[in-house]
C-alpha cells in the first residue's frame, strides 16, 4: 500500500484523507472564504421569491441555481431572470439540458444504471446540451451546470475559440458523481470553474479534494432527499474551514423533485424556494456562532459568473 502512495505524493495527489483536518489556506479572489447559492430558483417568479425573502431575513445570496434547463425557459424568462441578477450583481446558474435521463432510451431508467440519467448519449445529444449551452450565452446568462464530461470538455474548447463569452462559467453539478481528488482535478483540468462534490463526503475526504484542486466548491449543507437527505448544518464552520473557497448551497430535504418544473409548478417552487433560504438563515447563524471569523464575499464580487442584462430579443 506504500508504493501506492508514494505513487499518489510523486504525482501531487493526497496519498490518503487526513487524519487531522486541514484548514484550507485558498480563497476566492476577493479573499473570502465562503459564498451562498440558493438551488432549484426554476424562473423569473421563483427567482423574486428568494430575494424577497433573503431580503426580509438579511441572508445575503450569491449565487441562483437551476434544474430543469434552459430549454423549458423561454426567451423572455431567461432574460427575466438574467435582468433581475444583474441588477444584484449575483449568478444565474442553468443547467444545460437534455441528457439521457430526459430522452427515450431506456437505460437510464435501468436500476443498476442509474449513473447514465446525466450524461450526454450520442452524438446529436451532445449537440443538444451544447445548443442549450449556446442559448443561454446568448440570451445574456453567464454560468450553466454540466454533468458530462465530454460536455464540459466540448464547452471549454468552445469558450477558447469564441464560440461562448470568455467569462463564461462551467459549474459541474453533484450529479456528475465524481468523488476523489484525482477523478475531480480531471473535471477542473477539462475547465470547471466549480465542482459540485457528492452530497456524503466526509470532512477528511472534502480535505483530500481540497488539496488537489484550486476551484472552488460546491457543498450541500442541507441535500434534497434524491441526493441523500442529509442536513449538515452544525459541521457548516467545518467545512467552510476545510473546504474554502466554497459554496455553501441550501437545499431542502423532505420536499419533493420538481424537475422538470413549469408554470404549473410555479408557486409550489417559490414556497420551497423560500424554505431554503429560511434554512440558509439558520445555517448562517451557525456559523456565525461557530466561526466568527468566517469572510463572506460582498456584492458586487470577482469572480461571479453575472449575467449580461439584456433587452428582450437583444
Amino acid at each position: 500500500m506504500e508504493s501506492t502512495r508514494a505513487f499518489l505524493r510523486q504525482i501531487g495527489l493526497p496519498d490518503g484523507d487526513p487524519g487531522a483536518l486541514p484548514v484550507s489556506a485558498k480563497r476566492f479572489p476577493d479573499g473570502a472564504q465562503y459564498r451562498v447559492e440558493i438551488p432549484s430558483v426554476e424562473g423569473p417568479e421563483v427567482l423574486e421569491a428568494v430575494l424577497s425573502e433573503a431580503d426580509a431575513r438579511g441572508v445575503p445570496v450569491h449565487r441562483v441555481s437551476q434544474g430543469s434547463g434552459t430549454m423549458l425557459l423561454t426567451d423572455a424568462e431567461v432574460t427575466a431572470m438574467g435582468n433581475v441578477a444583474a441588477e444584484r450583481s449575483i449568478e444565474v446558474s442553468l443547467f444545460a439540458r437534455p441528457l439521457a435521463g430526459w430522452g427515450t432510451g431506456a437505460g437510464a431508467l435501468a436500476s443498476g444504471a442509474q449513473g447514465l440519467a446525466t450524461q450526454a448519449r450520442g452524438a446529436d445529444q451532445l449537440v443538444y446540451v451544447l445548443e442549450d449551452i449556446r442559448r443561454a450565452a446568448e440570451l445574456g446568462i453567464r454560468s450553466v451546470l454540466v454533468t458530462d464530461l465530454g460536455v464540459l470538455s466540448v464547452a471549454s474548447k468552445m469558450r477558447a475559440a469564441g464560440d461562448l463569452p470568455p467569462d463564461f462559467q462551467f459549474k459541474v453539478s453533484v450529479q456528475m458523481g465524481l468523488s476523489n481528488p484525482a477523478s475531480i482535478k480531471i473535471a477542473e483540468d477539462l475547465g470547471a470553474d466549480t465542482y459540485n462534490i457528492p452530497t456524503d463526503l466526509s470532512l477528511a475526504q472534502i480535505a483530500a479534494v481540497r488539496q488537489a484542486i484550486d476551484i472552488p466548491l460546491d457543498i450541500y449543507i442541507e441535500a434534497p432527499d434524491d441526493q441523500g437527505g442529509f442536513v449538515r448544518h452544525y459541521e457548516i464552520a467545518d467545512i467552510v474551514r476545510v473546504a474554502a473557497p466554497v459554496y455553501l448551497k441550501f437545499g431542502l430535504r423532505n420536499s419533493p423533485n420538481i424537475y422538470p418544473s413549469g408554470t404549473h409548478l410555479t408557486p409550489l417552487a417559490a414556497t420551497l424556494a423560500r424554505e431554503r433560504v429560511r434554512r440558509a438563515e439558520i445555517g448562517l447563524g451557525l456559523l456565525a456562532r461557530y466561526l466568527p471569523d468566517a469572510v463572506r464575499s460582498s456584492l458586487p464580487a470577482r469572480g461571479l459568473a453575472v449575467p449580461v442584462a439584456k433587452g428582450f430579443g437583444a
